[in-house]
């Protein structure tokens, strides 16, 4: 069974995400991009989670939770955590999956103990990712941690301003229960492939769609083939996310379209490649403050192999771009508008 995995969302209640995120659009538009299997977005928000375990039911304890007409979906969240490490502000998001809505409460009833999870669907909470896991992994060993975007400069874990230099800078004695990196929208496995400290991990890819828009949803995913007698099952997934058996590919955007791709300015409209930067000495030439740095410059920066380099156990990929955006370029109008 090939299953196109979408695993991380968010839902209505997470800032900047449409009013019109809801279960019956999200199982719409993922059979409309030919999505198989979507994560439920933000399963600490109590009005979301609410309406998840309103419109989802289990299937036959596998830790697939099914509409009434039969798509699939497992609990899953992102969760940021603002802390200082080694001198220094850190800033991580982490994709949390977990098995079941008993464990999805136990989650919540823990974090409450360290913040608010009813203003967004992406709750902010003061204490570190070892902490963070130390208390996870208390509630259930079967809950999977998968670090977010991982080259974004203000939120991921290899970023530029506040992450870390290796997996376990950041996780230290939980490494071991780190399994996978979410590549983000904007770098793909080649770029990662040139750091030998990421072999190990399988490399996945997802929308984090805010939008419940048909283009959002799948715009990158994971192929999986999952070879069982009867239904896909949490278990099944997971296990497939650890050992690389059955994934058979990720689609990817041209890192090119993600926003922290290159360096530069937004309020500036400034962009560079490394290059340039380095040439400025990294400092904006329209106002001269530090620059972002983005992806391409933190994956040099990082790199101990030259790009074209292709590890043993690498999971193939394809790059493709979603036709909205082809028509939106050609046409010259916003990817939402009428006409496109």
């Amino acid at each position: 069974m090939k299953l196109y995995t979408d695993l991380h969302i968010h839902g209505r209640f997470s800032r900047a995400t449409s009013k019109d995120l809801t279960i019956k659009n999200l199982e719409k538009y993922a059979n409309i991009k030919g999505i198989s299997l979507l994560g439920t977005g933000d399963f600490t928000h109590p009005e979301w989670i609410r309406e998840v375990k309103k419109e989802l039911k289990e299937d036959s304890s596998s830790g697939v939770f099914r509409t009434k007409t039969g798509f699939p979906f497992i609990l899953q969240t992102e969760l940021s955590f603002i802390y200082s490490q080694d001198k220094k502000g850190r800033r991580i998001h982490n994709v949390v999956l977990a098995p079941s809505f008993e464990v999805v409460d136990q989650i919540t009833e823990d974090l409450l103990k360290t913040g608010r999870v009813d203003y967004d669907g992406r709750p902010i909470f003061g204490i570190s990712c070892p902490e963070f896991m130390e208390r996870m992994m208390s509630i259930s060993k079967d809950i999977e941690v998968i670090p977010a975007h991982i080259w974004t400069p203000h939120f991921g874990l290899l970023g530029s301003i506040s992450g870390f230099d290796s997996v376990k800078d950041c996780f230290k004695e939980y490494e071991k229960n780190i399994h996978a990196l979410e590549t983000g929208l904007s770098s793909d496995p080649e770029m990662n492939w040139r750091l030998s400290k990421l072999d190990k991990y399988t490399l996945i890819s997802n929308s984090d769609a805010h939008s419940f828009w048909p283009w959002r949803l799948g715009r990158e995913c994971n192929v999986l083939e999952i070879k069982e007698k009867n239904e896909i099952s949490y278990k099944s997934i997971i296990e497939s996310i650890k050992n690389k058996k059955g994934f058979l590919e990720t689609i990817e955007v041209d890192p090119n379209y993600g926003k922290y791709h290159l360096d530069g300015h937004r309020n500036c409209e400034v962009c560079l490649t490394p290059e340039e930067s380095l040439k400025n000495k990294k400092k904006c030439p329209k106002c001269g403050k530090d620059l972002t740095l983005g992806v391409l410059y933190r994956v040099e920066q990082l790199a101990d192999r030259e790009l074209g380099y292709k590890p043993k156990t690498a999971v193939p990929f394809r790059r493709l771009i979603p036709l909205h955006e082809i028509i939106s370029a050609v046409i010259g109008l916003g990817v939402s508008s009428q006409k496109a």
